[in-house]
């Protein structure tokens, strides 16, 4: 028989899968077992490493935010940083709103010191994920995390961004957002004028 756990108790090192929707946790020792990023559960019980579900992701319905809330804080977020061209990560922890600029090559995200986007919390790695700005696009890559890297539901090894996709890293919800150069005043079409005579 496994062992049920509620979350809010030291569950200690191995992999715990809640009840309602099958979400597996995977946490290091003395860890504290926190409701589950999935649906928000809080009753698990010790799950195998060998079971064919392992860090699997049921979607619930519950678990996702109003869609046309979402898109109307991203818009919100967007109107703000439109005469700033760039890339941006946003999230909310707290009840607050973080708006990270992407402005380096490499972006971490993780639950170590080092990481660029730190979420001190047991569902993130310390090394959870890597943002990659290239001339060719953005990127998220999965930084061996233990419970992985969801892009709009879907578990990711890499994936590259488009404007509006969400990331999610352990319980967050984290927004991308590609802002574009607004087109300067008195500048026609790019295409050359040719004169008749």
């Amino acid at each position: 028989m496994m062992e049920s756990l509620t979350s809010g108790t030291i569950a200690g090192a191995g992999s715990f899968r809640c009840q309602r929707c099958g979400y597996v946790l995977t946490l290091a020792a003395c860890d504290t077992l926190t409701d589950c990023p999935g649906c928000n559960g809080r009753s698990f019980v010790r799950a195998s490493l060998f079971s064919t579900g392992r860090m699997q992701r049921v979607e619930d319905a519950a678990s996702v935010p109003d869609q046309a809330e979402r898109e109307a804080w991203l818009q919100e977020v967007r109107e703000q940083v439109a005469d700033q061209p760039g890339e941006y990560i946003v999230y909310e922890e707290s009840g607050e709103h973080t708006v990270v600029p992407l402005t380096r090559e490499w972006t971490r995200v993780g639950r170590s010191l080092a990481a660029d986007v730190r979420f001190d919390d047991p569902t993130v790695s310390r090394r959870h994920a890597l943002i990659v700005r290239q001339p060719d696009g953005v990127r998220v890559l999965d930084d061996r995390s233990l419970n992985g890297v969801f892009v709009n539901g879907e578990r990711i090894e890499w994936r590259v961004l488009k404007d509006g996709d969400e990331i999610m890293v352990g319980r967050y919800r984290l927004g991308f957002l590609s802002v574009a150069a607004e087109p300067a005043e008195g500048i026609r079409s790019a295409t050359p004028l040719h004169s008749v005579g």
